[in-house]
């Protein structure tokens, strides 16, 4: 057994942070900032964070951006590191690339030992704490690239090792966060097939919102 294989899931859990997207502003929900959607009686916001940790990860850093103060005032966050992405109508790539920054810790203390950020999205209920307990499982070390898979087609959640964000976040622009970069590393994926215990639509018109509940 490999030193990486002998993980422990409290050593894992330190080195992969989870990392949530919710800074969209719900365009096409009439001006209805995803985050504060409601399902399950818990804001999107809330519900993501809680499958997040319920998933393994002691860290979770949530990238805010529309009505942000909101989000702040009215969501049960704590313990999560809130990061503002003041350009968030630039698309997720921004957000992707606040997230990324704030896990490096750069001139703080925030996202110390971090090797790996899991990556969800706010829109995505369909998605919980099993699926992303299995990506988060294939961690191996900070090369490693993991995705979920639905029927074989790459989706999320996505792990991505720490030797990567910098290239991510040099490729992260519009809506396309990570999919340049992981077009380019196609190789080196490694999937994980998840489609038995989730659901990867996401809520982004008036019709999604049948799924919330």
């Amino acid at each position: 057994m490999t030193d990486n294989e002998a993980l422990t899931e409290d050593q894992v859990g330190g080195r992969v942070a989870g990392l949530l997207l919710a800074a969209g502003g719900g365009r096409r929900l009439g001006g209805r900032p995803k985050a504060l959607l409601e399902h399950h009686g818990h804001l999107l916001v809330e519900h993501a964070v809680g499958a997040l940790r319920a998933a393994g990860c002691a860290r979770v850093h949530v990238v805010l951006g529309a009505r942000a103060e909101d989000v702040r005032a009215r969501a049960a966050l704590d313990d999560c590191v809130l990061v503002d992405n003041p350009d968030w109508e630039q698309g997720m790539g921004s957000s992707l690339r606040a997230g990324l920054h704030s896990l490096t810790g750069t001139g703080t203390e925030i996202g110390t030992g971090a090797r790996a950020a899991l990556v969800c999205l706010v829109d995505q209920p369909g998605i919980g704490a099993e699926a992303m307990a299995r990506v988060r499982a294939a961690y191996r070390d900070e090369t490693s690239l993991v995705s979920a898979a639905y029927a074989g087609v790459r989706g999320h959640p996505v792990l991505l090792g720490a030797a990567h964000w910098a290239g991510i976040a040099a490729t992260a622009t519009g809506d396309r966060g990570a999919r340049a970069y992981l077009r380019e590393h196609e190789a080196e994926i490694a999937l994980v097939e998840c489609g038995d215990v989730a659901r990867p639509y996401d809520i982004d018109t008036e019709a999604d919102l049948v799924h919330l509940e």
